[in-house]
């Protein structure tokens, strides 16, 4: 051994190496993460680059499936091959109706009929049967001129010799008297666009088709006057909301045009509420996602509130409401996590899935609030609490930044929220209800792009309300807003106005009085 070798001293070597060491130890562990969650939005943007996004997974094992319903294992199993090549095909010949038709078409079609007769002379023929045909044909919107002629009649007054009085009929009653498009060329523009999402000025180059120019300024004012006439139904409709004590609540982007934004558009939001029993929706516009946007609405309202994990609810501090989360978006977390930690992942997949084939078996065996409290007493809250336990003792097994780790920190921090419904019959496991209402606003939005200013989108958003609740309610809603725009609303009183929301309106014959 050297001298050199002999002079040094390790002990002090170690501690000046030892934070080094550290420090390279720390900069790796970072770095796994980063390449972690690098891997991870890869493959959230290779998703997105394949098209829609599929979330459906079925457990691996013969048990588990059996314990969902899904016997796919013993299915293919107690299949013969043998016989299934044997097995021939033959279609079906259905039975004709009395017309002769196969086709049966709905009854309230109107038939235009044509009769065409043989080139030949067959006068002196006898008619031997008929040969029908019978299609679906269709013609094109009409827009026409509605003239609206009231006879005046000059009428003597009894024992005023030579005084008279005019008599006419009154005039029709409407919404907007003044403008001049009907209320069923309104109701058409305001459904084509909210509905059937046909932005303005494609409305306005089918109307040029037909020779008719309309100035874009007026079609938006007539949208604009149609919503402000039924802004007090809306406002009634909300009122009505008020009355149930489980709302679902969810939020989505709108771009707005605003003059103080250079160059692009303002993000705004419709922060929205569905109403437990599916029937009434409402859109609330504002121009931010913060907390005095959520208690605009949420600060009158008293019972359960259904959300995703939107960290703005966690800070609302209303008495009277109670907030529980969607178990859909906890379960998607760790459906995109299942690249990160597979088995894991999976083992909550499967987990989640027991406890949507308790509510399958609820709804398919029609039971009532109290037998589907005992239900999820029985079998989901045990499965509830069990998860709950695992997913904490799992979590600090794992690196607290990658996939997997966040996606049980996300149900971990609400797990009481998620547990929720289980301990009632009335409440839901997630959220999808609202989001399917979502889809008519998420459609519109990718033809017409944004909205021309902050009121407009306030006055869509009503409008989206009042539209959409027609749609749950299984009400047509040309039909309906046809027949808001064929009354004077503001002369109407309260009760009326009840009467004619979308889940108490019934359709009339006619309607032409206030």
């Amino acid at each position: 051994m050297s001298a050199a070798t002999e002079n040094i001293d390790y002990k002090v070597l170690y501690e000046q190496l030892l934070p080094l060491l550290k420090s390279q130890q720390e900069s790796n562990l970072q770095l796994q993460n980063q390449v972690t969650q690098l891997q991870y939005q890869l493959h959230q943007l290779t998703k997105l680059l394949g098209g829609f996004k599929s979330e459906r997974f079925i457990p691996s094992g013969a048990q588990v499936q059996q314990e969902l319903g899904l016997n796919f294992e013993t299915a293919f199993a107690t299949t013969n091959l043998s016989d299934v090549q044997k097995i021939s095909y033959v279609k079906a010949r259905q039975a004709p109706r009395e017309n002769g038709l196969q086709n049966p078409f709905p009854e309230h079609l109107r038939v235009e009929e044509q009769i065409i007769e043989p080139d030949e002379d067959v006068s002196h023929c006898e008619k031997d049967g008929e040969d029908i045909k019978e299609q679906l044909g269709w013609k094109p919107g009409e827009i026409f001129i509605k003239r609206t002629v009231r006879p005046c009649y000059k009428c003597p007054i009894p024992g005023q010799p030579g005084q008279h009085r005019i008599v006419a009929a009154r005039q029709p009653a409407q919404a907007l008297p003044k403008s001049i498009a009907t209320p069923e060329l309104l109701a058409q523009i305001i459904i084509d666009k909210f509905i059937d999402h046909k932005p303005l000025n494609r409305q306005l180059d089918s109307f040029k088709r037909s020779n008719i120019s309309i100035a874009y300024s007026t079609i938006t004012d007539w949208v604009r006057q149609v919503a402000n006439v039924v802004t007090p139904l809306g406002h009634l409709q909300l009122h009505e909301m008020y009355q149930q004590q489980y709302w679902h609540g969810d939020e989505t982007g709108i771009a707005v045009l605003d003059s103080q934004v250079k160059k692009d558009t303002h993000q705004g939001y419709y922060w929205t509420y569905l109403t437990g029993d599916g029937r009434l929706i409402y859109f609330d516009y504002h121009r931010g996602r913060d907390k005095p946007a959520a208690e605009n609405i949420l600060q009158h309202f008293k019972g359960h509130l259904q959300v995703d994990g939107y960290e703005v609810y966690d800070k609302l501090n209303i008495k009277g409401m109670i907030i529980f989360f969607c178990m859909s978006h906890a379960r998607r977390k760790f459906y995109d996590s299942k690249e990160n930690d597979k088995a894991r992942a999976e083992h909550v997949l499967t987990e989640i899935a027991k406890l949507y084939k308790v509510e399958e078996e609820c709804k398919e065996q029609r039971l009532d609030e109290e037998q589907i409290k005992i239900r999820r007493a029985e079998k989901s809250l045990p499965i509830l609490k069990s998860l709950g336990e695992w997913m904490k003792q799992e979590y600090v097994k794992l690196r607290p930044k990658s996939p997997i780790a966040q996606a049980m920190a996300y149900s971990i921090k609400r797990w009481e929220g998620l547990s929720l419904y289980a301990t009632t019959g009335h409440l839901h496991i997630d959220n999808n209800p609202i989001e399917r209402c979502m889809k008519n606003l998420a459609v519109g939005r990718k033809n017409y792009l944004f909205c021309g200013s902050h009121e407009a989108a306030k006055r869509a958003g009503l409008l989206y309300s009042l539209l959409v609740s027609c749609k749950l309610n299984n009400v047509n809603p040309y039909e309906w807003l046809k027949d808001m725009l064929s009354h004077n609303i503001n002369e109407l009183t309260t009760s009326k106005l009840k009467s004619l929301l979308p889940h108490r309106w019934e359709k009339q014959e006619s309607n032409t009085t206030a």
